[in-house]
């Protein structure tokens, strides 16, 4: 299932040779294509590149997270807003703190009165995690992989893969993402097209990425035009 909100606040990664693709994902072609229906589990045994994408930035070690706690920045021109989170993922069990309320509930009882919240912790998570819900919602996407196309914010040649959600479920359904990476795998730009559009509706930066315990996350993100930057700040990873 997708789990993935624009926040409403807005209105809202070095290139490799084809022989290189080939040696580190044993890629028939240049270009792979990965569709959930045509997927029998165990009989993929290739790593996709959305795997690689989240093996990059840690995920072998989420399985020691206990919880994680950080705090969701927007700024934009002259206004800031922010909002907390707790999320001890083994049960699910979330926490928000805002200039308004305190809210916790569990992520496998969503109510009339925990949706709102809900909504604003997928949409920050997503933002926070993007490289592991490239894992957590395989099921939900079809992907392409290009191996030689142009950044849009450095016009360095990169990689990209490109996602398109299913046209249900979740709370934002149809949405595409192109996520540039070089490499390495670590992403250094994407692209959010609402509806799956041509236009992007959003292109920001990946900066700043910190390692807590083993897991990589990019903490600032600006976007190529206007004054506007999102950021995490408090942020905290608790493992076992």
């Amino acid at each position: 299932m997708k789990n993935v909100i624009v926040f409403t606040f807005l209105s809202l990664l070095f290139f490799a040779c084809k022989t290189e693709v080939k040696k580190e994902n044993k890629y028939e072609e240049d270009v792979e294509v990965r569709d959930p229906k045509l997927v029998v589990e165990k009989e993929e045994k290739m790593s996709t590149t959305a795997e690689a994408i989240a093996a990059a930035n840690g995920f072998q070690h989420w399985d020691k997270v206990k919880e994680i706690r950080f705090t969701f920045n927007v700024d934009r021109d002259s206004s800031h807003f922010e909002r907390s989170w707790s999320w001890k993922p083994k049960n699910d069990l979330v926490t928000l703190t805002s200039e308004k309320d305190t809210i916790t509930y569990n992520r496998t009882q969503v109510d009339s009165v925990s949706l709102k919240a809900d909504q604003g912790f997928i949409n920050d998570k997503f933002w926070l995690l993007a490289p592991f819900n490239l894992v957590w919602d395989a099921a939900s996407y079809t992907s392409t992989l290009k191996v030689n196309e142009t950044a849009p914010i450095s016009g360095s040649p990169m990689r990209k893969l490109t996602i398109v959600y299913k046209n249900e479920g979740g709370y934002t359904p149809g949405d595409a993402y192109d996520f540039y990476f070089e490499g390495d795998f670590i992403v250094k730009e994407w692209v959010f097209r609402k509806g799956n559009q041509s236009e992007p509706s959003m292109i920001t930066s990946w900066e700043d990425y910190t390692n807590y315990n083993g897991i990589k996350i990019a903490k600032t993100h600006k976007r190529n035009e206007g004054d506007w930057t999102l950021y995490f700040t408090g942020v905290e990873v608790i493992t076992e």
